[in-house]
């Protein structure tokens, strides 16, 4: 069902399903968030019989025709489509019954979100006894890491699932998953991983304010190490790119594009120092100010130098036994399909 991307009906509360679930369910819920939290309450004090009757009774007439229209259209758009509520219980069972008074009979998930998520936390387990060869690529910031692994077909996006670009400039516009999306969407693309080799991106446990599974992690750390290298010239070209241009052909406004860079900047500052924060922001500010923006590879070269790359030296030198290659893309590629 995950793999196969099978429309689904969740027909949890809106807090529920904003908690976590997968990425083919569409909320269509069986009660409110205010309707579920009365039914909880009066289960609580007068037993199930009575939440019963209360659910019924909230979910009547014009409310109750509503929903099932919107399932209904639901599965006018997607024939195939399953449904599911927490456990695969009561709300299934009378959603399931609601529809086919109407002449709809859809498939209820059995054991509801809470199977399906187990399935997925099985999956990302069981990567510790994965036997296909895993690689991971490192490199430099700059080096154009996410854009090779986005070039290959045999390779899993993490900061693409984190919609972070793993540091702490990485931040999007958009906001992260949940950790749950995540991790229910990284077993997904698992799942779906049908090659011989897994090549992932170098990463630290966390991305933004999300954390790779520990047992995931785990096995990135036992793969082999393959190093992009480029020089410095394009890594700030790249950077700029990125970060600077990119944004601004967006229609980012340059004002808060500058707030933005001095924020991220602000998180590393303890660890950059003072004198090298104060020299940074200020070259932020002044690139800023000029119409050309020529000036922004004076501070991407000062990042560089005295942070990312300091602290990229230091960290390869733990995982150093592990490479097995350096060199530019092509080589990486020539490498990866022989």
């Amino acid at each position: 069902m995950l793999k196969k991307d099978i429309p689904l009906i969740d027909l949890r509360s809106p807090d529920e399903f904003e908690k976590g679930a997968f990425p083919t369910s569409c909320n269509l819920p069986i009660l409110s968030d205010e309707e579920r939290k009365q039914v909880g309450l009066t289960y609580k004090k007068h037993g199930s019989q009575a939440a019963e009757e209360l659910g019924y009774k909230l979910v009547s007439g014009d409310i109750r025709a509503r929903r099932i229209q919107a399932w209904q259209q639901f599965i006018q758009h997607n024939p195939e489509a399953h449904l599911y509520c927490w456990r695969g219980g009561m709300r299934s069972a009378i959603a399931s019954r609601w529809l086919k008074g109407t002449g709809l009979n859809i498939p209820v998930v059995p054991g509801g979100y809470k199977a399906l998520r187990r399935t997925c936390l099985e999956i990302l387990e069981s990567v510790k006894n994965d036997r296909r060869r895993w690689v991971i690529l490192g490199g430099r910031t700059g080096t154009g890491k996410t854009v090779l692994i986005r070039s290959l077909d045999f390779t899993i996006d993490l900061e693409h699932l984190a919609n972070h670009r793993g540091s702490a400039f990485g931040r999007q516009q958009t906001p992260q998953p949940t950790a749950i999306n995540f991790e229910n969407t990284l077993a997904i693309a698992y799942l779906k991983h049908i090659h011989d080799m897994l090549v992932l991106e170098d990463e630290s446990r966390g991305i933004g304010k999300l954390t790779i599974p520990e047992t995931w992690y785990q096995r990135m750390q036992t793969a082999e190490l393959i190093i992009l290298t480029v020089p410095m010239t394009e890594r700030i070209e790249n950077i700029r790119q990125e970060y600077v241009d990119s944004p601004l052909r967006t229609g980012f406004p340059p004002e808060a594009l500058k707030i933005a860079l001095q924020d991220s900047l602000l998180r590393i500052k303890n660890r950059l120092g003072g004198k090298d924060y104060k020299l940074i922001h200020q070259k932020i500010e002044n690139a800023f100010q000029t119409l050309s923006g020529e000036n922004h590879e004076d501070w991407i070269h000062d990042l560089l130098k005295k942070y990312y790359d300091p602290m990229y030296s230091y960290q390869l030198k733990q995982k150093k036994k592990r490479c097995v290659l350096e060199g530019d893309g092509q080589a990486i590629r020539n490498f990866l399909r022989a």
